[in-house]
């Protein structure tokens, strides 16, 4: 196994701030380029594990550097380059404050609510009888506000969105036709590979007026998957579906007793999970891409980064 990159303290050239999310390490500079280092770090239930997944942050960048070159017809994305395998370099945009989440399938987190009674997400009214892993007649579209650091993320509907102003009625409509948009393009690139798309999240920004998706798109982090093959016959006994996301690693917490609630413990991490988890996201990458996953070399990670992005920024200059 490679060497994981679970933390970074860069300093680029024209370097103004450097923000440090779950996952991801984004570095400004000038407020004209993000630099964001996808590291090894993993995260479950909003909380950060206390290991890193080695070639975990390379699986990621990849595939949504795929996608994005995939989608850029639909919407413009914030990619201008990948000068390494952990590292894509865009243009420094204003976030918009909400997460568009599209939801195909009633699993996970919509099909716990709905289980417990919940008829209604985010504004979308459910109908009766609905079990669990069942398509949508049409995708749901279920924002949530993006929560500050350490912060959950909170469901919130269409209405209170522009009521509150955090995004114009404009814009956010716009927005709804852009993720359902993807969506459907990312669904028709799933179904080639054999897989469905169960929902997703997309994040968006503007700069210079003209909105622009960024962050990553239809990786296993921000998106759930489904092997289409024998979807219906274990819908049809009621069975667990066969899933590409990180969906494993949350039920090997939750049977270690932790689901991030106040007084959970983290439990003891084998190194054999370690590894186990860094091969299920190299066989996600190649399901997901149609390609051979090609590990970078991880032996001095850091130092490789930095000279990939000082290279970069020179040829910019």
């Amino acid at each position: 196994m490679g060497n994981a990159l679970t933390k970074t303290s860069f300093n680029f050239p024209g370097q103004k701030s450097h923000y440090k999310g779950k996952v991801r390490d984004v570095y400004n500079i000038n407020d004209d380029f993000l630099v964001m280092v996808v590291s090894d770090r993993i995260s479950a239930f909003d909380v950060v594990l206390p290991k890193g997944i080695p070639f975990k942050g390379q699986v990621l960048n990849q595939i949504a550097e795929k996608f994005l070159d995939a989608t850029a017809d639909i919407v413009p994305n914030w990619k201008i380059a990948t000068p390494d395998p952990n590292v894509t370099v865009g243009h420094f945009c204003e976030t918009f404050p909400v997460e568009m989440i599209v939801r195909g399938y009633l699993t996970g987190s919509s099909w716990r609510l709905y289980k417990n009674g919940g008829r209604d997400i985010c504004g979308v009214p459910l109908p009766e009888g609905l079990k669990e892993h069942q398509a949508f007649p049409e995708p749901l579209l279920t924002p949530t506000t993006k929560a500050e650091q350490g912060a959950h993320d909170e469901n919130i509907s269409r209405e209170e969105i522009i009521k509150q102003g955090l995004v114009s009625e404009e814009d956010y409509k716009e927005l709804e036709r852009i993720s359902l948009a993807l969506f459907k393009r990312g669904s028709e690139i799933a179904k080639e590979m054999g897989l469905i798309l169960v929902d997703t999240k997309y994040e968006f920004g503007k700069k210079d007026g003209q909105i622009y998706l960024i962050d990553e798109i239809h990786t296993p982090d921000s998106s759930r998957y489904f092997y289409a093959d024998g979807y219906q016959e274990r819908f049809d006994k009621g069975e667990n579906q066969k899933q590409l996301s990180k969906e494993f690693v949350r039920e090997w917490l939750m049977e270690n007793n932790f689901q991030g609630r106040d007084g959970d413990v983290m439990p003891e991490i084998p190194e054999s999970f370690v590894n186990e988890v860094s091969e299920r996201y190299i066989e996600l990458y190649e399901n997901i891409t149609g390609d051979k996953f090609v590990k970078s070399d991880t032996s001095k990670i850091e130092d490789r980064i930095e000279s990939a992005v000082n290279d970069f920024l020179k040829q910019q200059a």
